[in-house]
Parts: C-alpha cells; sequence; structure tokens
C-alpha cells in the first residue's frame, strides 16, 4: 500500500463482532482506513456492505480481520497471508494447535496479528517472559453457565450447568485444552499464552456462576520479573453473551494503529 492511501479493510465475519467492526469502519470512524468488504460463506441478501468472496478479498484487502470463529481462522489464515494481506485475528484459540500454528508462521508474506479481545496486561506478561520468563500463570475466567455449555457436553453435565445456584468449576487445565474445549469462551487464554510464548505455562480455571452479571477475567503470574495480578469485567455482547462487548472494539483499536503505522 502506497503511503497515505486508505488501508484497505475486510472483515472476515458478520456476527456479533464482525457487524460491529464493519459498521464502525464504514462509518468512518478509523481514520486512514476504510471498509472494502465483509467476507461471507453465503450471500446475505440485506447486508448494507459490499460482499466479497474469499478470492476478490485476497485481491482487494490489505487487511483481512477474522471475526468468524477458530474454524474460519483455520481454514483461511494460511492462504490469506501467502496472498500477501495482513491478517488480525479475533480467534487465537485455533493456535493451541501445534500444526496450524506452524503453518501460519512460516506463511507470508504478510503478517499475522492477533488481538488483545478482552483482557488487557498483554504487554506487561511479554515483557516479564523476555526479562526472565514466566513461572507460572493462572488465568480465573468467570461467566454466566448458559454460555458454557459445549455440544460435547453430556446430558447430565448440561442439566448442572444450566440449573445452577452457585459457582461450578467447569474446566481446570492447560490453556490449549481450555482454547479447543471452549472455542467461543477462552481467548483470553490463548492471548495470554501468545503474550508469554509459551503454552505449558499457562493454567485455566473456568467457573460458571449464575451471579456472574459480568464476564471476569483474572490473571495472576509470576516469574523472575516480579509477581503480577490484574482483573478485567466486561459486560456481554448484547447479540452474543458467550463474549465480551469490548471485542470489537478492540479490534477497531489494533486496526487504527495498523493504519497509523502505514501512513
Amino acid at each position: 500500500m502506497a503511503a497515505g492511501s486508505m488501508y484497505r479493510v475486510g472483515v472476515l465475519g458478520h456476527g456479533a463482532i464482525g457487524s460491529v467492526v464493519a459498521a464502525q469502519l464504514a462509518a468512518g470512524s478509523v481514520e486512514g482506513a476504510r471498509l472494502e468488504g465483509v467476507i461471507l460463506r453465503r450471500p446475505n441478501p440485506e447486508l448494507e456492505h459490499e460482499q466479497l468472496g474469499i478470492q476478490q478479498a485476497l485481491e482487494r484487502c490489505d487487511l483481512v480481520v477474522e471475526c468468524a470463529g477458530q474454524q474460519a481462522l483455520r481454514e483461511h489464515a494460511v492462504r490469506i497471508l501467502f496472498s500477501g494481506a495482513d491478517l488480525l485475528a479475533s480467534s487465537m484459540g485455533a493456535l493451541a494447535d501445534p500444526v496450524f500454528a506452524a503453518q501460519v508462521q512460516a506463511a507470508g508474506p504478510g503478517r499475522l496479528s492477533c488481538t488483545a479481545g478482552a483482557i488487557g496486561g498483554l504487554d506487561l506478561l511479554g515483557a516479564a517472559a523476555r526479562m526472565g520468563g514466566i513461572d507460572q500463570v493462572l488465568v480465573t475466567t468467570r461467566k454466566l453457565p448458559a454460555t458454557l455449555v459445549q455440544p460435547w457436553m453430556d446430558a447430565q453435565r448440561r442439566r448442572e450447568l444450566e440449573h445452577a445456584i452457585s459457582p461450578v468449576e467447569v474446566f481446570r487445565g492447560p490453556a490449549a485444552a481450555a482454547a479447543q474445549d471452549f472455542p467461543k469462551s477462552l481467548n483470553v487464554a490463548a492471548a495470554v499464552a501468545l503474550s508469554v510464548g509459551d503454552w505449558e505455562a499457562v493454567t485455566v480455571r473456568l467457573l460458571a456462576d449464575p451471579a456472574a452479571d459480568l464476564t471476569e477475567h483474572r490473571i495472576e503470574a509470576r516469574g523472575p520479573a516480579g509477581e503480577y495480578c490484574f482483573s478485567m469485567k466486561n459486560y456481554p455482547s448484547p447479540r452474543n453473551p458467550r463474549t465480551s462487548g469490548i471485542v470489537p472494539w478492540a479490534l477497531l483499536h489494533s486496526i487504527q494503529q495498523a493504519a497509523d503505522a502505514r501512513r
């Protein structure tokens, strides 16, 4: 892209996250960037934005913003990067698969970046990891029970969550397993693991809490650089309670940063 020209952005997906990102780009809220189109698997005659096939997007976009889930990232990431377009991902949990992560790392000349999404403090964790490594990270996430029901759960487990009257520990284990088992709820775990560069150092505890009006993420980390503890409470997206409402705005912030760097 020539210096001073508009940053052409394609939005992959038009759900709770993608619809906000596309609308804000179309409204001109990201200085120096414009919405080139929305990339959908199937045409939507009611959508007001231009719709693009994936090949059209690769020919016309400087950046593709993935807002469509882990499967979409697996399907399209390598192709996007090999085309020369950059890729901003929201579904970082897909990178828990080491084979896929290696394929993405080898792809180019396009560049992959990931959003901080619903959490903060990643720069600090990354700096601490660079200084001397991170010995241990615990990510505790607290969400409404209904948002954590998964297709792979048996009937008894589903009933336990749906009728919970107090907090229930749904999962405790490594970040990679958490991101894969709860693909729409725990991209936070992936973001933390990627920031410290060590999936094995990150343990995830997932609580289903009927009193959790806000989604809470608490991060506790320890290493040679120091000890850290911080937490975030986010309102859920009004369109999809499985994701935090802040996520599309985190993507828009990242798009603005990328557009500024290109000018």
